[in-house]
């Protein structure tokens, strides 16, 4: 049997933070799927400079640790 996995995107090329919210979370808020994805990722908007700099190499969470 297989592990459960956090969900997770990669980004597309050039693509926003904001354009990787909505695709990633469709159908919540936008400025809530942001916030989402800000506290599950916080290396990339903490670390990197400049901050939330998408790379095509992220691995970006859109779902909390799993339990």
């Amino acid at each position: 049997m297989l592990s459960a996995h956090r969900r997770f995107v990669t980004p597309q090329t050039n693509e926003t933070i904001e354009a990787l919210a909505a695709r990633a979370l469709p159908g919540e808020p936008l400025d809530a799927a942001i916030d989402r994805i800000k506290s599950y990722n916080m290396h990339i908007f903490v670390m990197r400079r400049p901050a939330g700099l998408l790379l095509g190499s992220d691995v970006v969470f859109v779902e909390p640790p799993l339990q």
